[in-house]
């Protein structure tokens, strides 16, 4: 499949290229598309870093990468290498006490940081020990506004600043003459629009990863089993090993070396990156919650009526709503899927064990009450037990968010 990413120049002083910013796209159409911003950067570290790397876009240059406050908090930039990017905090984040921690931490894994579209606030000053370089938006702040921020800034060593869209010659002469390290405009090079190959990735089998992954002791071996099945997802995998995020040891020589070297804090991070960025991207996010949710309440049902088909249950909920989230006929997403029959048989709505427990889930979760008891019935479940496993469910997806 076709991938796109826009770099924009970044210029010094004396109008040599120094770095690059890299900037989510996703056709030919050179703008920003209306979609979130942590999809937007998960996306663009999925089809960028995790594939050629972002060295291959900027010719070895760092790559400025925009990171809003959802984006801090999923902890996306662990999966960029810190010698290789700018992280670019948007000015969509506050400079809370929370945020102040994550860049801290950012800070201590020797990351670079740079302020986004910067307007003053005290609260930030505390801020400016983490921080590398800010940018100025002359176009928000206009330049005569700026320069006794210059000198307040100028007493910080290693802190460099940055005039961005610079549109005219004499917009970069000002600047120029104010003290401004950096420059990034039109005036140098609008955005230019890079398109690649990527590999096509199975989203359902990526959530059926992070099924596994979400369990208190995941099964190592189930899921390289998983990655095994798609070319693509192990692609990825084996590209976040050797992406200099991680310091390889040896080489790896499996998908389960690979899974091991990672860990298990680490898979689920990896699997919610290819989820945020593939499977949710143009669906709202309640409906993968509602995926969760159904899951582990189909499970809980079937440990009092069917045990041995409780894995089985979770599954059926998991994807009860796939044909939704992917705009796809249930029967060709399940021809890519390795599920026994009658897991299959379930989400095809023909009627056995796991058919009926997600009837009572769907009953309970629509209040169709003559349903629901239509479907205890069949299962030999007393009604009353629902609520407390529903509510069960309800706490154990609050602690299992897919971002």
């Amino acid at each position: 499949m076709e991938v796109f990413v826009a770099r924009q120049a970044i210029f010094n002083r004396r109008q040599s290229v120094v770095a690059y910013e890299l900037l989510f796209r996703n056709s030919i159409n050179n703008c920003f598309p209306n979609i979130d911003e942590s999809v937007a950067t998960a996306k663009l570290i999925v089809e960028n870093q995790l594939n050629f790397g972002t060295r291959h876009i900027t010719c070895g240059k760092k790559a400025l990468i925009n990171i809003g406050p959802d984006s801090l908090k999923m902890d996306l930039c662990s999966f960029l290498p810190p010698q290789d990017v700018v992280l670019e905090l948007l000015e969509t984040i506050e400079p809370t006490e929370e945020n102040y921690q994550l860049c801290k931490e950012l800070f201590k894994k020797e990351f670079t940081l740079a302020l986004d579209d910067f307007i003053y606030d005290p609260k930030w000053d505390r801020f400016l020990k983490f921080v590398k370089l800010i940018k100025f938006d002359i176009q928000i702040t206009p330049l005569n506004q700026i320069e006794s921020l210059i000198v307040r800034f100028k007493k910080y060593k290693n802190l460099k600043l940055l005039a961005e869209k610079i549109e005219t010659l004499a917009d970069f002469k000002v600047a120029h003459a104010m003290g401004f390290d950096y420059f990034q405009g039109y005036f140098f090079a609008k955005p230019l629009l890079i398109q690649q190959k990527d590999i096509d990735m199975n989203h359902a089998l990526a959530l059926s990863i992070y099924a596994q992954a979400m369990k208190e002791n995941p099964d190592i071996n189930a899921i390289a089993a998983l990655f095994q099945l798609d070319t693509a997802l192990a692609f990825k995998l084996l590209r976040l090993i050797n992406s200099g995020v991680f310091p390889v040891q040896k080489e790896i020589e499996s998908l389960k070396q690979a899974l091991v070297y990672l860990g298990h804090d680490h898979i689920k991070k990896f699997i919610s990156l290819l989820v945020t960025a593939h499977v949710a991207q143009s669906k709202p996010n309640e409906l993968i919650k509602m995926c969760i949710i159904r899951a582990r309440f189909c499970e809980l049902i079937a440990k009092k009526v069917a045990p041995a088909n409780a894995n089985s249950a979770f599954l059926t909920g998991l994807f009860s709503l796939l044909d939704a989230i992917l705009d796809r006929p249930m029967d060709q997403l399940l021809l890519r899927l390795p599920f026994p029959d009658i897991i299959k048989s379930a989400l095809m709505e023909e009627k056995n064990n796991l058919y009926y427990i997600l009837e009572i889930v769907k009953a309970y979760e629509s209040g169709s009450w003559w349903a629901l008891e239509q479907a205890v019935i069949l299962l030999n479940i007393p009604s009353d037990i629902l609520p407390s496993l529903y509510k069960n469910a309800l706490e154990w997806s609050n602690n299992h968010k897919y971002n």
